[in-house]
């Protein structure tokens, strides 16, 4: 029996756990310090993806894909996040990109651009912009009908996957005067005259990832949008709702690794004439480690098995989310706090997972945002009690 609270999973979520672990102790975990040093993408962990068939995990089998649960997909995450957070924040960005595509894509696009992820050929999720993050409707990019397609100006930042990835989900105005109300998405291939990368974020963390802008002019078929025009904003959020799960799950893998990482380093090192783990000051530590991710991971698991339900889990991805994220962040600090000395150097695992952890509670919705998620969640069920007892107030006085 271990300390950190264990899913039960069933014979498939069990199967690709055990291809995920074996690949992750084997390959990603002994490259993870090398990715992080030279900040190189990992080409060679995607082909192993690829031919494991995680790469398309999620993905619908009638489009090349395994058609797994969501809950075999964050197992998948969070096995590879404990091993290196850059391999798992890469198969995070693989269902980002796809899920535009699987929920508002024609059958003809899901076969094309879903059949080319399970290949390795990925699609990014571009909707940020250097001024417009949190809030989405502020986007500026644009996208115009010109003859019997849509040119698309403007540029995205901030994209996952970004530079590796062929394909881009680009969520543009076509209507500027309504907002949120008023932007669509499309397919833009970056091999397209007018589609430009011309930088790569130097990264605090995850460094072994891309992270992209990508300034476009170009002219694209209406067969490349996604889903109705003026109505592509829902569709973002839709996607954020399942990949906030997808970060929980990065974030409970980063949180387990670090507390591997404290407990062992608490019991081997001595000091005073006894293990360190025996000073309440750091045992009390880890006893708070296990308990706050053992809660954590419940939640996250539960979310994902909402979604496999068929339910909505706006509120529970946001709360899996804002509570995994900011969990890692407390296990990443009491790792290096353990560590001492040696945790605030390189190459120790605990100063990477320090740095590694804290884009966790920035993208797919900053903390602020996930609060802000559920505070209007609960002012609409306060005002929907509120409402259902005045109408039963009501119905009283007429009997």
């Amino acid at each position: 029996m271990t300390v950190i609270w264990q899913p039960t999973l069933d014979a498939e979520s069990g199967h690709w756990l055990s291809v995920a672990a074996k690949m992750a102790d084997e390959s990603f975990a002994p490259l993870a310090e090398e990715l992080d040093r030279e900040q190189r993408y990992p080409w060679e962990n995607v082909q192993r993806l690829v031919d494991n068939r995680l790469a398309g995990l999620f993905i619908p089998k009638e489009y090349g894909g395994e058609g797994a649960s969501l809950t075999s997909t964050v197992a998948v995450v969070e096995r590879i996040g404990s091993r290196c957070s850059s391999t798992a924040a890469i198969l995070c960005a693989y269902q980002l990109g796809a899920f535009p595509v699987l929920l508002a894509g024609r059958d003809d696009q899901k076969k094309h651009y879903l059949g080319e992820m399970t290949r390795g050929v990925a699609t990014s999720f571009a909707l940020s912009e250097r001024e417009a993050g949190s809030d989405a409707a502020a986007i500026t990019a644009t996208a115009t009908r010109e003859g019997d397609g849509w040119r698309i100006r403007g540029e995205k930042y901030w994209i996952g996957n970004g530079g590796a990835s062929r394909y881009y989900v680009v969520f543009a105005k076509t209507d500027p005067g309504a907002g949120g109300r008023g932007i669509s998405a499309f397919m833009v291939d970056k091999e397209q005259d007018g589609a430009v990368i011309d930088e790569l974020s130097d990264k605090m963390g995850i460094r072994g990832t891309q992270t992209s802008n990508l300034k476009l002019d170009l002219v694209v078929p209406d067969e490349a949008r996604i889903g109705d025009v003026n109505r592509a904003l829902r569709l973002a959020f839709q996607t954020l709702n399942v990949g906030r799960v997808m970060v929980a799950a990065q974030s409970l893998g980063l949180a387990l690794a670090a507390y591997r990482e404290a407990s062992t380093r608490a019991v081997e090192r001595r000091a005073f004439g006894h293990a360190i783990v025996d000073n309440q000051g750091i045992g009390f530590k880890l006893a708070d480690m296990a308990v706050e991710i053992s809660a954590a991971r419940m939640m996250l698991y539960e979310a994902a098995r909402a979604y496999d339900e068929g339910r909505d889990v706006a509120n529970l991805g946001a709360m899996a989310k804002l509570y995994g994220s900011e969990v890692a962040h407390r296990a990443a600090d009491a790792a290096v706090q353990i560590w001492g000395g040696f945790g605030y150097c390189k190459p120790c695992i605990a100063e990477r997972l320090y740095r590694d952890q804290r884009i966790l509670e920035i993208y797919e919705g900053t903390s602020e945002i996930q609060r802000l998620v559920l505070a209007r969640a609960v002012r609409k069920e306060v005002e929907d009690a509120s409402a259902a007892g005045q109408g039963e107030t009501s119905q009283l006085r007429s009997a």
